[in-house]
């Protein structure tokens, strides 16, 4: 299959970047944060943990170490309301926003630069979303609490769906991320608007939901216990000296990327598809995923079903222009008569 994907209007508005705070002065410990909201408990409306895709990465239970001076939307004379947040602000932001050519950046000195507004409103109503680190070496997602604020080295996905995050923990997901972006070494600079946008999902199954539970409940377990980030973890997965015989945890969790793969697959309808999996390296990157054969099969198969889509899409997006231009003529020439 030749050519290349094009995005798809049925993954648009799902996955979106985190938030640009664009200034350093709005992040400040957790013990700041703590000592200002004791001080004022109503500063706790404008101090909010900080995600980023370090934490994300390297800490075991995925939680933000760093915490952030968020006012929103708030005009300045509003955010003057909460003084000590106000006047680390002021006195460590505005002095940087001042010298910025752009001149909402410069006005706007007390809020985000880039407060991604669109985002929040996708997330507003759901307790949990998904993540995936913008670089890195899994290019897996991760469940996390909303109530924080998202870097914006984070992708964000406005779903709790744990069939949805079996199919992007998938080998299937992987490889298009891996194929479909850029790399340095071992690492992957996921775009949302290259990989998943133009990401042809299959259609959920209990299956998929089923392997989405087994392996999020699984892996927390092993990195709580083990003290192991989502990094480290999937280096001892991916690493061929390792024998799941000598550590039952690996073991455990390679097996449960294999019932993964093999729900999504499923539900894409690819029975005559083997995964054999195995330790196999694609693009300088060596993991527990397919062998070269399939990979290629799949990704085969994944371009022929975008331009699929995509093709539907477009058609359907023709047919409703012509439905609207008949109905416009028929209600003019109703007039008429």
């Amino acid at each position: 299959v030749g050519g290349k994907p094009i995005p798809l209007r049925q993954n648009v508005g799902i996955c979106h970047i985190g938030c640009y705070v664009m200034g350093t002065g709005f992040v400040v410990t957790g013990s700041e944060a703590e000592t200002w909201i004791s001080q004022d408990p109503k500063n706790a409306n404008v101090l909010f943990p900080y995600l980023s895709g370090h934490d994300v990465n390297q800490r075991p239970d995925c939680t933000a170490v760093r915490w952030v001076i968020d006012f929103g939307s708030l005009s300045e004379s509003e955010a003057t309301c909460y003084r000590a947040p106000f006047l680390r602000v002021e006195s460590r932001v505005k002095p940087e926003r001042q010298r910025n050519k752009r001149k909402q950046y410069r006005e706007r000195w007390w809020q985000f630069g880039e407060a991604q507004r669109t985002m929040r409103a996708a997330v507003q109503d759901l307790d949990e979303v998904l993540v995936i680190a913008l670089v890195s070496k899994t290019v897996m997602p991760v469940r996390v609490p909303t109530g924080q604020v998202l870097n914006h080295k984070l992708g964000v996905l406005a779903t709790s769906s744990f069939a949805t995050q079996a199919i992007l923990s998938s080998s299937i997901h992987q490889l298009w991320a891996i194929k479909w972006s850029s790399t340095q070494g071992e690492g992957v600079n996921y775009s949302p608007t290259d990989v998943f946008v133009t990401f042809p999902q299959p259609q959920w199954s209990e299956g998929l939901d089923g392997a989405g539970r087994l392996l999020d409940e699984t892996r927390r377990k092993v990195m709580q216990e083990r003290g192991l980030g989502l990094t480290d973890l999937y280096n001892l997965i991916n690493d061929a000296a390792i024998s799941s015989a000598t550590d039952q945890d690996v073991a455990r969790l390679r097996a449960i990327h294999v019932d993964v793969d093999e729900a999504v697959v499923a539900a894409y309808g690819w029975p005559d598809i083997s995964l054999n999996h195995g330790f196999h390296t694609y693009r300088q990157m060596k993991r527990w995923t397919v062998t070269p054969a399939t990979r290629v099969e799949i990704l085969d198969r994944l371009l022929e079903e975008n331009h699929h889509r995509a093709a539907a899409e477009k058609a359907d997006s023709n047919g409703s222009a012509k439905s609207r231009q008949a109905n416009q003529v028929a209600e003019g020439q109703g007039t008429l008569l």
